[in-house]
């Protein structure tokens, strides 16, 4: 089977991890430090904050600019549930707006049309490993006073015009399995401002200023030394990875690209891949399964939007009641709207393998397989 996606170790994951357990130092030490250090400067930022996942850091980057009950955040409804949930998590109302045909990422128009006075923040998400328009949201979020938020998971040294994303606003990285480098689970924030990493700092360790020494209520939300010796080692790889990933990109859309609809990049902006996404009308269930059968998995991000999520519609079941207080938060996220563009991605989208872990005929495979379904 070509799988979706595949981590890439080596031996240098190996022995990083196992030096970590030699040493006895398994929580959070030198290693995250060194990591945080690494990081910062790939994304070109002053401070890079470690946390134990992508969705830990959206949270506490949320909490760090002290967004609550009573405000708004503007997001993608595009998206894994995620990037919504944590808005409800610091008891915000998440606001859905439409997402653009060709990136999938948020429409700065639609953007600017839903900012109100409760407006606080602007989430957006740069899907797939393309940079959404980042450089519009900043200027909205700059003219309207609110915090940006990139919701960076799936883009790791992705950039527009050389610069990295994750240095625009308060940049949130995932590192989970499937991630373009992956340290298991893990995730980074990013920004340029020392007090917000400071906050951040004290978020993720229950509010310890200094050992035994509470100062603020906190969570305990920090990145182990082993995910983060494996962290040091998949970055030092990670521009090789990427190269490999949009190498295998590029030759897909030479060979696809008169079939179906394959990925858009805008000029500026470097893609890289996390997913490589077609989109396929009427037929896609069909298509799933017979490239599986032909031994390609594929994937579906995402078949349903948030705003169509059953949480998000308020619909109770013996998983979840919804009380009053939360039933009106979600339901203050306009989630009884139409949103079209998100509805019809949502329904045509399939990921084809575009990992760098594939090999010349597995790639050759895919293109014949999927061409063989177009004709």
């Amino acid at each position: 089977m070509i799988g979706i996606a595949r981590p890439q170790f080596g031996r240098e994951e190996e022995e990083a991890v196992l030096s970590v357990l030699a040493s006895g130092q398994l929580a959070q030490g030198e290693r995250v430090a060194a990591f945080e250090q690494r990081f910062a400067e790939l994304c070109q930022v002053r401070y890079a904050v470690a946390v134990a996942s992508g969705t830990a850091a959206l949270h506490l980057a949320l909490l760090a600019h002290n967004i609550g009950p009573g405000d708004k955040v503007i997001t993608t409804p595009f998206s894994f549930a995620a990037t919504a949930n944590v808005i409800l998590l610091v008891g915000a109302t998440p606001v859905f707006v439409d997402i653009e045909p060709d990136t999938y990422a948020l429409d700065p128009v639609q953007v600017e049309a839903a900012i109100t006075r409760r407006t606080k923040a602007i989430m957006g998400v740069h899907l797939y490993g393309h940079p959404c328009d980042i450089v519009s949201l900043e200027r909205l979020a700059s003219a309207y006073s609110l915090a940006l938020i990139e919701d960076a998971a799936q883009s790791h040294a992705a950039s527009v015009n050389g610069k990295m994303v994750g240095s625009f606003g308060t940049g949130c990285f995932s590192f989970y399995a499937t991630k373009n480098m992956t340290t298991g689970e893990g995730g980074m924030i990013t920004t340029n401002d020392p007090g917000l990493a400071e906050q951040v700092r004290l978020l993720r360790n229950h509010g310890q200023q200094s050992r035994y020494r509470h100062i603020a209520l906190g969570w305990n939300q920090r990145m182990t030394e082993m995910q983060a010796a494996l962290g040091l080692a998949q970055i030092e790889k990670l521009e090789r990875f990427t190269q490999q990933r949009i190498a295998n990109a590029d030759y897909l859309t030479r060979h696809l690209d008169d079939v179906v609809q394959t990925p858009a990049v805008r000029p500026g902006h470097r893609h890289v891949y996390h997913q490589y996404t077609i989109r396929v009308a009427g037929q896609r269930n069909a298509w799933q399964a017979r490239l599986r059968e032909q031994g390609i998995e594929t994937a579906v991000h995402y078949p349903l939007p948030i705003h169509l999520q059953p949480y998000y519609r308020c619909e109770p079941s013996r998983y979840c009641v919804l009380s009053p207080e939360r039933r009106a938060l979600v339901k203050g996220g306009n989630n009884s709207v139409h949103l079209p563009e998100a509805e019809s991605a949502a329904r045509q989208v399939l990921s084809l393998p575009v990992h760098p872990g594939l090999s010349e005929d597995d790639l050759a495979t895919i293109v014949r397989e999927v061409r063989a379904l177009c004709e």
